[in-house]
């Protein structure tokens, strides 16, 4: 049995309310100010998934989440969600937007160097947004999923940078900490060149750098409790 995406976490950076334009239609200094705006519309991925075996050279946008997965969560399917983001872009209007029926209790817990950060039902508007700016959030996510075979998937994502209809490269870390009914047997994609995965005796740890969709399925399996 396939669930659809458990968790949606997409940066949109706001060009218009329909973003329907092409790129001339678009006042790019407005939003994006400097004289780099064709350099970045150049280097736009369309959405494929492309490991980076050498992170960028300059910093990109760190989205850090931690999953806590507690004894309940086999039976609730909620696990706690700690998230934060630096290195957010420099604009003037991002949303990160989430599955609206697999979050719940979601809260700002910081932020720097954005003018004004707002949760709006399932999505966090943000406003002028500043160099080396910074957001944190807490929230709940309905985001293990039973299988027929008597498994469970932790499926997160899509993990994107998205900008009109492309992708900007993005660094995603993920800490998974699991309690001792469950045991982890395997992850999608495998780990790989730009994509690293350690494991501990009740947690693991994911970093990879990528352009594109990033989507994640952990696999574990319950263990009898003695």
């Amino acid at each position: 049995m396939h669930s659809s995406a458990s968790m949606i976490t997409t940066l949109f950076l706001l060009f218009s309310a329909s973003a329907a334009g092409s790129q001339a239609d678009i006042d790019w200094e407005t939003y994006w100010p400097g004289d780099e705006t064709d350099k970045i519309i150049e280097d736009i991925n369309d959405g494929e998934l492309n490991f980076l075996v050498q992170p960028p050279d300059k910093p990109v946008h760190h989205h850090h989440n931690t999953f806590i997965i507690q004894k309940s969560s086999i039976n609730t399917g909620w696990i706690k969600l700690l998230q934060c983001h630096t290195n957010l872009d420099k604009v003037l209007r991002v949303q990160i937007v989430y599955n609206k029926d697999r979050i719940r209790d979601l809260r700002i817990t910081e932020h720097k160097n954005i003018g004004q950060a707002q949760v709006e039902g399932h999505t966090v508007q943000l406003t002028d947004v500043k160099r080396n700016a910074s957001l944190c959030v807490e929230a709940e996510s309905r985001a293990l999923i039973a299988q027929e075979d008597g498994t469970y998937v932790l499926q997160n994502g899509p993990f994107m940078r998205k900008f009109l209809d492309g992708y900007f490269p993005m660094h995603v870390s993920i800490d998974i900490q699991f309690p001792a009914n469950l045991s982890f047997i395997g992850i999608e994609p495998v780990e790989q060149q730009g994509f690293r995965v350690i494991t501990g005796k009740q947690s693991l740890h994911l970093d990879t750098w990528f352009e594109g969709r990033l989507v994640t399925r952990i696999r574990f399996k319950p263990v009898p409790e003695t």
